[in-house]
């Protein structure tokens, strides 16, 4: 963790992984740019969890890019950044690193539930909470057969939300499952 100058503890942990991702993630050619079957697995996600918001998250040195997307209004929002959110009511597909929850849950290589992201006070002050109104999140990591954590599966929404044990094994479940499509990508493109 590092500190802002005023010597708050700031949301976003320190990534020693993020090079050998970003190199995994281009030889995967993920990350880039929007790619129908995420926006069609971030759909599902949705639909499951019951959730508002869905996204297939890979996460770079300097940002997140929702290469899957779900918002309530079936729209995937073109390019528009997270800061946008409250200006356009949509999410984009760019998100800067130190916003939101999933860097937390690559650099943890855990799965990460919070029902009311109000509750916990590290999470709290995250960015998201007041310029886009998150206040529950749940998302899981994609590590792939080299070990690398490309990124996440998550869900989030604008209420608190129980998620529980049950949200957790589906958001665990899904994640594996993304990864074994994304694996089956791969050998499809060696061969």
């Amino acid at each position: 963790m590092t500190y802002d100058p005023t010597g708050h503890l700031l949301l976003t942990p320190v990534d020693r992984e993020a090079p050998a991702r970003v190199r995994r993630l281009r030889e995967l050619g993920l990350g880039e740019c929007p790619d129908p079957a995420f926006d069609v697995f971030a759909d599902r996600l949705a639909e499951v969890t019951g959730a508002p918001y869905s996204m297939v998250n890979f996460i770079d040195e300097h940002r997140q890019f929702f290469a899957g997307l779900h918002t309530p209004t079936g729209t995937h929002s073109g390019t528009r950044s997270g800061a946008d959110l409250a200006a356009h009511g949509a999410v984009g597909r760019y998100m800067a690193r130190d916003h939101g929850y999933c860097p937390h849950v690559v650099v943890r290589r855990k799965a990460l539930v919070l029902e009311d992201v109000c509750d916990y006070p590290r999470f709290a002050g995250n960015p998201v909470v007041d310029e886009i109104g998150i206040r529950s999140y749940m998302g899981a990591p994609l590590i792939d057969r080299t070990g690398t954590t490309l990124g996440t599966v998550c869900v989030v929404d604008t209420e608190p939300r129980p998620w529980g044990r049950p949200g957790l094994e589906t958001i665990k479940s899904l994640a594996a499952e993304l990864v074994e499509q994304i694996h089956r990508r791969e050998d499809a493109r060696r061969l």
